[in-house]
């Protein structure tokens, strides 16, 4: 399985998944144009994608999808609770190619384990299996959960929101004050602190690999919620770089992972 993030954040979410049978991407919040020109990149037409599955309906998930489903003909995948904030916004996707799930479902050789995470409006993260490879994306949620974890857990890459330092939130000039409460808030984003608790869980379930995503550019940045998480974890006897590795997921195409 190869995984790659090509781009995190307020700005647009892409992630890439691939196996020996299948392409996936995870959800589309950059232009048709810039998800064509990263994954070209990675020697991957549009006509190989096999799906998108979406997280939920902001903009900075869905951008693109439009153009490329209607380009490819590419079917798209939500819950069918996403799709009720989604038919309005996606209308230029085929019915054909709406696809609709309520619980686990698959794609060729990968199995996909959708859990709903708490949001302002309906959200979803997901493991993907394949054999006994494991991994998972976690972005737009408030707050952890058992269910959430139990999903998630023993997967050996997660791509983990740490959206937000919460003083650097508070402070925050730019931001009102219900901007800032609904960030914060249990249907929010995940905070660096949060994120790092969360980080504590999944070590202990032999997670190896996490990638912090979804980081805010007002309020956070690659290196303080490196050092932040990393330096938390490090007051419980977790060191990175020993048994388990953190990196960032950037606007950019970032770290392509090969789990063999």
């Amino acid at each position: 399985m190869k995984v790659i993030n090509l781009s995190s954040g307020s700005d647009g979410n892409l992630t890439y998944i691939e196996t020996e049978n299948s392409r996936i991407l995870v959800d589309m919040g950059i232009s048709c144009k810039d998800a064509e020109s990263r994954l070209s990149l990675l020697g991957v037409d549009g006509r190989n994608i096999d799906a998108i599955i979406v997280s939920h309906e902001h903009v900075d998930h869905i951008k693109g999808i439009n153009v490329f489903s209607k380009k490819y003909s590419v079917p798209v995948y939500a819950h069918n609770e996403v799709w009720a904030g989604l038919n309005d916004k996606l209308d230029k996707v085929k019915e054909e190619n709406k696809k609709i799930f309520v619980d686990s479902f698959g794609i060729k050789d990968l199995l996909i384990n959708p859990v709903e995470v708490p949001h302002d409006v309906k959200c979803f993260g997901y493991s993907f299996v394949e054999n006994d490879k494991k991994i998972s994306i976690l972005t737009d949620l408030g707050h952890t959960n058992d269910k959430i974890f139990n999903v998630v857990k023993g997967s050996s890459l997660i791509y983990l929101e740490a959206n937000h330092d919460l003083s650097m939130l508070r402070s925050c000039e730019k931001y009102p004050l219900t901007l800032k409460m609904r960030i914060a808030g249990p249907n929010g984003h995940l905070s660096n602190e949060a994120s790092a608790q969360f980080i504590e869980k999944l070590v202990q379930t032999g997670t190896k690999q996490i990638v912090l995503s979804h980081l805010s550019k007002e309020n956070n940045s690659p290196s303080f919620a490196y050092e932040y998480i990393t330096n938390q974890l490090a007051q419980h006897g977790l060191i990175e770089g020993e048994n388990f590795k953190i990196d960032v997921a950037l606007t950019r195409p970032t770290t392509l992972f090969k789990l063999k």
